[in-house]
């Protein structure tokens, strides 16, 4: 069995390790050093380092013979960035963090990860864990906001039935008013729509709807919140929930409601890898350990990086929960047919963000 699975995994990489994108010459959205130890451990993150400065402060608080540089990039150059640090055209990060699942599994099956077991990791559930050379810190659903100045009562979406049923029977209030991700740009956007594309019953019908409306396809969980704050949309489809739970602490959620789709809801665990040729192992290592401690992820949970999973707390039903697993068939969402197919699918359905930021997620 053992060889049998060593045997697919190389195969998979030699079906996806052509197709997957070019190196990106953009590079780094934001860089900061936090704490004043002349050790510096270089982590590479997708996460927005104002919503997780708290738990990267109390790490460097923790550990004050180490300081962090911070690094924020987007889901794809990231990937970029650590594909050319495996092969050695690159620096190597000590750690990366990243919310494209995906891009992670497919770099750790590339054998470009370092290997470390320890008692935290190996209580992680095995859907948060793979090869002992990658985990899943945090748990965050993909969700559904909208504009509760314009979307109220029976008309909000608890579902995709009934976002379909709204975008049916209102096409005029909604028409150029749905967002969602470019899933070019953003790899985090593509793992939803591919985990929706084999998961959805209704992923057809919602596509063939999103284009009668004119749907948007655009950038950054940032700047979808803020159109749908704002009113530039009404809707927003599949945005990281974490990101929106950021905005309600901002100020921004007495016009922002969120939905966990009652149908189900994907969640997704940011994974954490550290490189195979990163200069710090042993503070990669830390960091890992620091971060699934008691308290960094009571820290996650109150910075909405940990979603509950009591019903009671959620109104989320455990059979419409949707993990994400650390597991190779996410290596399949790099498959060069698949991305093409989806891509299509996605130029068919959306219609461009002519004015929106550069890259997302």
């Amino acid at each position: 069995m053992i060889a049998l699975l060593s045997r697919l995994s190389l195969a998979l990489i030699a079906l996806v390790g052509p197709l997957v994108v070019p190196l990106a010459a953009a590079a780094q959205e934001r860089i900061d050093v936090i704490g004043s130890a002349p050790t510096e451990l270089v982590l590479r993150s997708t996460t927005d380092l104002s919503i997780i400065r708290p738990v990267i402060e109390r790490f460097t608080a923790r550990n004050p013979d180490l300081s962090v540089r911070y690094e924020q990039w987007g889901s794809n150059n990231l990937f970029d960035n650590s594909r050319a640090a495996c092969e050695g055209t690159a620096p190597a990060a000590d750690a990366v963090f990243s919310s494209g699942a995906h891009q992670m599994t497919w770099l750790v099956n590339a054998a470009c990860a370092h290997r470390y077991q320890s008692p935290r990791t190996d209580a992680l559930p095995a859907s948060r864990r793979w090869r002992d050379e990658l985990w899943g810190i945090t748990e965050e659903p993909a969700v559904i906001i909208y504009n509760t100045g314009a979307i109220r009562g029976t008309d909000v979406p608890r579902s995709r039935f009934e976002l379909l049923d709204l975008m049916r029977n209102r096409p005029d209030l909604l028409r150029g008013k749905i967002a969602t991700y470019d899933i070019e740009a953003s790899g985090l956007g593509y793992l939803f729509a591919h985990a929706d594309s084999l998961e959805a019953t209704t992923f057809g019908a919602m596509l063939e709807a999103f284009s009668r409306v004119g749907a948007i396809a655009t950038c950054c969980s940032a700047a979808i919140i803020d159109g749908v704050a704002k009113g530039r949309y009404l809707i927003a489809y599949n945005v990281l929930g974490s990101y929106a739970a950021a905005a309600a602490r901002d100020g921004e959620g007495g016009r922002v409601g969120v939905i966990l789709p009652e149908d189900y809801t994907l969640i997704v665990s940011r994974s954490y890898m550290i490189p195979k040729n990163a200069p710090h192992v042993e503070g990669g290592e830390r960091l890992l350990e620091f971060l699934l401690t008691a308290e960094a992820q009571a820290m996650l949970s109150e910075l909405g990086l940990v979603t509950p999973s009591d019903p009671d707390e959620t109104s989320l039903l455990p059979s419409a929960r949707r993990l994400i697993a650390l597991a190779p068939p996410l290596l399949l969402a790099l498959d060069g047919s698949t991305r093409a197919r989806l891509f299509s699918l996605w130029d068919e359905a959306f219609a461009p963000d002519t004015e929106g930021p550069g890259f997302g997620p």
